[in-house]
């Protein structure tokens, strides 16, 4: 076996910085979240208001009705600071990641679906071998396979500028100079609700990628993100 490049330096590190910020922005969310757990649809929303659905847990605030006799520590300062600053690194970070990668032409090669690769017998056989739970090849060391193209596409290019955008709406100070950005989500709640939908998507492929990372071959995969060096076999061998 030889150690090759796998991934350059400025992909390791935003993967990284973005990796930290998907573990702050989920807790941060949390907490807010716990403020208020009811969700609506349209412009505004409040306790007299029927949601269009709630998530059963206790709030931070004693006037809002969860049917619980107590309520959380207000966690709310500290939570909304770290959320807000990290979702601006983690935009910071996506714009550098995506520029590259035009730039460089890092996306085209490692995450444009080849042709071959958008027919439906290539995607069904990377869904059959998943729901097997085949173990990857050691060509997917070097290059995804369509299902993993086709998702981080999704992420990069459809959820990701979603959720920044639906974030975005709920900012009173970003809406007065923008007010379009909350109009096309249909009211300041309606981008609320979606917000919260994208981001349970976010973190239920950040679950999957991580359990394919460890059945693909922890340590391998671990290796070529942190040193940016993977191991090819040798021709021959």
């Amino acid at each position: 076996m030889t150690a090759t490049s796998r991934h350059s330096a400025l992909v390791r590190v935003t993967h990284w910085i973005t990796t930290f910020c998907f573990l702050a922005l989920p807790v941060s969310g949390v907490e807010i979240l716990i403020s208020h757990p009811r969700f609506y649809w349209g412009e505004s929303g409040n306790i007299w208001t029927q949601p269009l659905f709630k998530i059963p847990i206790p709030a931070s605030r004693a006037l809002v009705p969860t049917g619980y006799g107590y309520v959380l520590p207000d966690q709310n300062g500290w939570s909304r600071y770290l959320h807000f600053q990290a979702a601006w690194i983690a935009v910071l970070i996506g714009f550098l990641y995506v520029g590259y990668g035009l730039f460089t032409g890092y996306l085209r090669k490692n995450l444009l679906p080849r042709q071959a690769d958008l027919s439906w017998r290539a995607i069904s056989t990377a869904i059959a071998h998943h729901l097997r739970f085949e173990p990857p090849s050691a060509a997917e060391a070097w290059s995804y396979n369509p299902l993993q193209r086709l998702s981080y596409l999704l992420v990069i290019f459809v959820l990701f500028p979603v959720l920044i955008a639906t974030g975005l709406a709920m900012s009173p100070a970003f809406v007065s100079a923008v007010p379009a950005v909350v109009t096309v989500f249909g009211g300041q709640q309606s981008a609320r609700t979606i917000h919260f939908f994208v981001s349970v998507s976010l973190l239920l492929f950040l679950l999957v990628h991580v359990v394919m990372v460890w059945r693909a071959g922890f340590r391998s995969r671990m290796r070529a993100m942190l040193t940016g060096r993977a191991d090819t076999p040798m021709e021959g061998i």
